[in-house]
């Protein structure tokens, strides 16, 4: 796994007051709690950059990892261990030594938001992070994105029109020459037991994903 300087990150961004402030209150009530801007996690050469929302309250926000500490990352790293992308298929604290190879992970907004809604401009705001960690990708990537939110941030990260590339549960999108789109229901607490997205269905996706990596093309179906 690669040990190249992190890309382009702000730990100590206040640019989204009321994030910076729901922050403030955050580390006051948690004083234990990561309460800062949470940087991507994994391994910096990533042909797979996966995309979410947010950090989570007693998640992310709690542990300083992407989806690590709540219920959304169970499913996740789960996944990804089984694909090949994880040593460990349990993401705890910073310290437990899970690396992945060939992944990275980050969130369209890198701070917790009142309720885990960010609002359009913080999304906006934000948006220059994740323009940063899509250049740094290597060519024949993929991106996975988790939800609309982050589907929509990847579509502006990149300076295209959100009506050309709509979100879709296991679509896949040419976005650039170098780059594929493809996308997933979030795998939040609330689409997992609702059977909105079932681990069959993530399954198909990572499926998805590794067969555009291993250059074997789109299956039948995929847009």
């Amino acid at each position: 796994m690669s040990q190249k300087n992190s890309l382009k990150f702000n730990p100590d961004c206040r640019d989204c007051p009321r994030l910076a402030d729901f922050l403030d209150q955050t580390a006051i009530k948690y004083p234990d709690y990561h309460a800062r801007p949470v940087a991507p996690f994994g391994d910096h050469d990533a042909q797979l950059l996966i995309v979410g929302l947010a950090p989570g309250m007693h998640g992310a926000n709690a542990t300083g990892r992407p989806f690590t500490g709540d219920y959304a990352g169970i499913l996740l790293y789960q996944t990804l261990y089984d694909f090949g992308f994880s040593n460990r298929p349990v993401s705890v604290s910073r310290d437990d030594g899970l690396q992945l190879g060939g992944c990275r992970i980050t969130n369209a907004v890198k701070c917790l938001p009142p309720q885990n809604k960010p609002q359009l401009d913080e999304v906006k705001h934000c948006n220059r992070y994740l323009r940063a960690e899509l250049d740094g990708m290597q060519n024949s990537a993929v991106v996975l994105a988790l939800g609309k939110i982050a589907h929509d941030a990847v579509v502006r990260a990149l300076g295209l029109r959100l009506s050309s590339y709509p979100f879709g549960h296991a679509h896949v999108h040419q976005v650039t020459d170098a780059l594929c789109l493809v996308d997933s229901y979030h795998c939040s607490r609330y689409n997992t037991q609702t059977r909105r997205l079932t681990p069959e269905m993530f399954t198909d996706v990572f499926t998805l994903v590794r067969q555009i990596m291993d250059g074997k093309g789109f299956p039948a179906g995929a847009r």
